[in-house]
């Protein structure tokens, strides 16, 4: 017969912390909220770890290149949507790793027989104002000179003006040798009170530009996530159809780490994935999702680096209704760190774990890493920003932004439903939608991870592994949720009762 489960299906909202003692260096600014990415040995470091607890989820509507830089500067990471072509993910890849801080490869190049016209109208395309010049007019040919808006006068300077006849010629310009540190490099900006030092190689091919602007703007994000070469980490989304022709060419474009999106990870097909790159490709792969012990174990034994949890408890995700699956996500939480914690025991290997969904209020996200998720994995948050790659729109009189599931035909994701069957989606699992606009990511990012902070002070927590250890968790009743918010008064903003 059938296996019931007699325990209910859980929510994060059905769950409060209990306050521990709060010592006096228990306070925010002593909070550690770095945690690893991907599994590591009993006294060894993880090759990658996360700044902040934060992914943004693999989808069209909120994880492109742009998030995928703020995401970064940030501490946390993006997984780039893996729901269209393979040339077009590799690029965005290979934006983000463009964006090495401090040194940038140029992006505005011209050669010295391209004209002024040339350069206004490269200006306009890119909004760059210091453009490199090289023989060959690419970002590694040889540095000739420098165009920069004090080198032309638009009012008085012809069109037809070689570029030549107004830059900045290499003779005259202070540069700096590959092999620079960054240290170094904005020593020598300070110095000489240049806006931008070009780095080239002994051949004088240009390597990247150094900005003043970027000097300051790595002093506004010290959690910033970078690999060794000071590039920002960026992972991607990959499915179980195409991966032998998608990892390749994002393996090649830079990717730090790989992750398999799907709504149902327990599968034969997600392990053979999970296998194939491991023996191909020295990359690190995530994969998912998954609710219980069963399925946790079955993609660590494939080879897993990390797996994702939950299924179902997306704000856009109907997969429950659809096809009465799934399971609530504090439940599958609970019971999927209990098995990692035994593995960790057993093999002296920890697998972070990621919790993918149901994610409603800031205080969920302390939950989920009270109850041993490493790292929580977000859409609806992240769709709501600046950043992400939809439309602001205004509907009645609000401002949104446009968010749809994967599992809409919106997305035509059909390779994330893989069951072995034909391509294309007979139903949906997944809704088009609007989420309220909330601004930048940067200025909700700081409010979230204040308020995680402070919690976790109160818990009397310093770091995540503490907080995992330490943190005493109660189940709420009916009547204890009415209780938790504004009640028995009248309030000011509706005039409406607040029972």
């Amino acid at each position: 017969m059938a296996k019931y489960y007699t325990e209910p299906s859980r929510t994060f909202t059905e769950y409060l912390l209990i306050p521990n003692l709060s010592t006096k260096d228990c306070t925010p600014d002593n909070v550690s909220l770095k945690t690893p990415l991907v599994k590591f040995k009993r006294g060894e470091n993880p090759e990658l770890s996360l700044n902040i607890p934060f992914a943004s989820a693999v989808m069209q509507a909120v994880s492109d290149h742009h998030m995928a830089v703020a995401l970064a500067r940030s501490g946390g990471i993006s997984f780039i949507f893996g729901s269209q072509p393979i040339k077009e993910e590799a690029e965005m890849v290979r934006k983000v790793k463009a964006y090495k801080a401090g040194f940038v490869i140029s992006r505005s190049n011209l050669t010295p027989e391209h004209t002024l016209k040339d350069v206004l109208e490269l200006k306009e395309k890119t909004g760059h104002s210091t453009l490199a010049v090289t023989g060959d007019g690419t970002a590694k040919g040889k540095l000739l000179g420098i165009v920069k808006g004090s080198d032309y006068r638009i009012s008085r300077d012809a069109l037809d003006k070689p570029i030549s006849q107004f830059m900045t010629p290499f003779a005259s310009l202070i540069y700096g040798k590959q092999g620079i540190t960054l240290s170094e490099a904005n020593d020598l900006i300070w110095e000489h009170k240049i806006n931008c030092l070009p780095i080239v190689d002994e051949e004088q091919n240009l390597e990247y530009l150094v900005f003043r602007k970027d000097y300051e703007a790595h002093k506004e994000y010290p959690n910033e996530l970078l690999d060794a070469n000071k590039s920002y980490i960026v992972g991607a989304g990959i499915n179980t159809k195409d991966y032998k022709e998608r990892v390749p060419a994002l393996v090649d474009a830079g990717v730090d780490v790989l992750v398999i999106d799907s709504s149902d990870g327990y599968s034969e097909w997600q392990r053979e994935t999970i296998q194939y790159v491991k023996a191909n490709f020295n990359v690190k792969i995530g994969a998912g999702n998954v609710v219980d012990r069963e399925g946790f174990l079955y993609l660590v034994e494939s080879g897993a680096d990390f797996v994702k949890i939950g299924i179902g408890g997306g704000s856009i995700c109907i997969t429950r209704e659809q096809k009465g699956i799934g399971r609530g996500q504090a439940s599958s939480l609970i019971e999927v760190t209990e098995a990692r914690d035994e593995y960790y025991e057993q093999t002296g290997i920890y697998v972070p774990i990621c919790s993918d969904g149901g994610i409603v209020h800031d205080y969920h996200i302390t939950l989920a890493l009270a109850m041993g998720a490493d790292f929580v994995m977000m859409g609806r948050y992240f769709a709501r920003f600046d950043e992400s790659p939809t439309r602001k729109l205004k509907v009645n009189n609000n401002f949104v932004k446009e968010f749809w599931g994967e599992g809409s035909n919106r997305a035509r994701n059909w390779e994330r439903y893989d069951s072995g069957g034909k391509s294309g989606l007979l139903f949906e699992e997944g809704v088009d939608s609007y989420v309220p606009y909330a601004g930048s990511l940067r200025e909700n990012m700081e409010k979230t991870t204040s308020k995680i902070k402070s919690t976790m002070c109160n818990c009397g927590s310093k770091t995540i592994p503490q907080l995992q250890r330490e943190a005493r968790i109660t189940i709420v009743s009916a009547t204890s949720l009415v209780e938790g918010g504004a009640h028995d008064v009248i309030l000011k903003e509706s005039g409406l009762s607040g029972e």
